[in-house]
């Protein structure tokens, strides 16, 4: 096995770990931070108050490790279908990672504790947080339909299926989200679509480093 496809497969080993590293890191926050409430607080707004830092940290270190597996994935299938396009926009959704790390949300809706319910404009930092999530955010969504085609053209009818799936699903929540909509049930639909998400993008680099050349 030569050193090209060693590093193939350690960059398609960092994809698989982003998603779980992102939400382990994401749950643990989620249970210890003050005044923090999953049904009225989105996760990007961890990223203020006194530790802020760990919810950048993890936007940045997931980013960089999703732009790793997309640049496995480039050298693993840049002779296959979905080969080009895949890679791209999942290394669009990295960067949309850190771009969101780099500029953190505002906070709001009470978050952190104090916050006025009522947010007073946005900021720079706020509006670019937003902008970067959501590019990230269309770039996957298109890597799923992207990647469902690749499965479809191998007749590999599961891998179709829950491409497409996770596409719709997500773009859907995030529709409902992006909308302004404050309902606990958007907002939880929205943590889980992001779960499930992740799960696809574990799922794939999983399978990639499987059946890359120097894979398990």
């Amino acid at each position: 096995m030569d050193n090209d496809d060693k590093l193939t497969s350690k960059l398609l080993a960092c994809g698989a770990i982003a998603g779980p590293f992102y939400i382990l890191v994401g749950v643990a926050q989620i249970l210890t931070r003050d005044g923090f409430d999953v049904r009225r607080h989105a996760l990007s707004l961890l990223s203020n108050g006194r530790f802020g830092w760990i919810q950048i940290g993890n936007f940045l270190v997931s980013g960089i490790l999703v732009l790793l597996g997309a640049a496995g994935m480039r050298r693993w299938l840049h002779f296959g279908k979905g080969g080009t396009w895949g890679p791209i926009l999942t290394g669009i959704y990295g960067v949309g990672l850190i771009g969101a790390g780099i500029f953190s949300a505002d906070p709001g809706n009470g978050f952190p504790p104090g916050t006025p319910v009522v947010a007073n404009g946005i900021s720079t930092s706020g509006l670019l947080h937003f902008v970067f999530g959501g590019i990230g955010f269309y770039a996957l969504i298109a890597a799923c339909f992207v990647f469902a085609r690749r499965f479809a053209a191998g007749q590999r009818w599961a891998w179709t299926v829950y491409s497409v799936f996770t596409g719709v699903f997500f773009f859907l929540a995030f529709a409902a989200i992006a909308s302004g909509s404050k309902s606990s049930v958007t907002i939880l639909t929205f943590y889980a679509a992001v779960a499930w998400a992740w799960g696809w993008h574990a799922a794939l680099s999983a399978t990639l480093l499987r059946e890359s050349p120097n894979g398990a």
